[in-house]
């Protein structure tokens, strides 16, 4: 366990995506296409059309768009935290982007998510590829040694080698003993909250809890106290 971390080197984050269009309808005849191809696959031993399959649209990159990033970081005694979001996603990444060339660029600067090297980091850079965007540095994969990619994933930490096993963020705050607030929706009803309830503060706040759970946690694989309220200020 990464006992010598500092985690002042750190960026914590988390992100939320949706399908990138509302209804299954609404995408091209070429994507729509490219959807029933993808959703046989998903589909299974169920029931469902590829049409009712859409909801899952958002997990998937070359379908999905990013709505909210939030990141968190330690300065002094303070854990802050951000949020770039909106309904322009080539916008956000921009944003996002230029935080990450401007302070996580140096050699000892790192990222961290959970399941952020199966989900976050990868969705990131493909979104931002898409968007016409040049990677920063930290999100560079290509001809990269393992130890050199400069991410954490608090997932896979807890996975000590076993690759089968998959533990939810949920699951391990709740086993750390980590306090959380009560959240009004979760990962599953954020495709509604933003198409139909069109509230994106909402979604925001949600994604910004998980940010706060990730740093806690992690501060209880090095045995460290946990963050107090009163350290945690959120900035625009």
């Amino acid at each position: 366990m990464l006992y010598n971390l500092n985690l002042h080197n750190v960026l914590f984050l988390d992100i939320e995506t949706v399908p990138a269009f509302q209804k299954y309808n609404d995408l091209s005849e070429r994507m729509r296409k490219l959807w029933d191809k993808k959703a046989t696959y998903l589909i299974g031993d169920t029931e469902k059309t590829p049409e009712e399959m859409y909801d899952r649209a958002g997990i998937y990159s070359e379908f999905g768009k990013i709505i909210v990033i939030s990141v968190g970081f330690f300065h002094r005694k303070e854990f802050r935290i951000k949020s770039y979001y909106g309904d322009e996603e080539k916008v956000l990444l921009e944003e996002f982007a230029m935080l990450l060339n401007r302070h996580y660029n140096e050699v000892d600067a790192l990222l961290c998510a959970h399941n952020g090297k199966e989900f976050d980091f990868p969705y990131i850079a493909r979104r931002m590829l898409i968007n016409g965007i040049e990677l920063p540095l930290i999100l560079q994969f290509a001809g990269k040694k393992p130890w050199e990619i400069k991410h954490i994933d608090t997932m896979e930490l807890w996975k000590f080698g076993d690759y089968k096993n998959y533990t939810s963020l949920d699951l391990l705050t709740a086993i750390f003993q980590i306090p959380t607030p009560k959240d009004d929706i979760d990962g599953s009803q954020v495709a509604k909250v933003y198409y139909e309830e069109r509230n994106l503060e909402r979604i925001k706040t949600y994604c910004q809890k998980d940010v706060l759970a990730i740093a806690q946690l992690m501060r209880r694989y090095l045995n460290q106290p946990l963050i107090s309220e009163d350290q945690v200020i959120l900035t625009e």
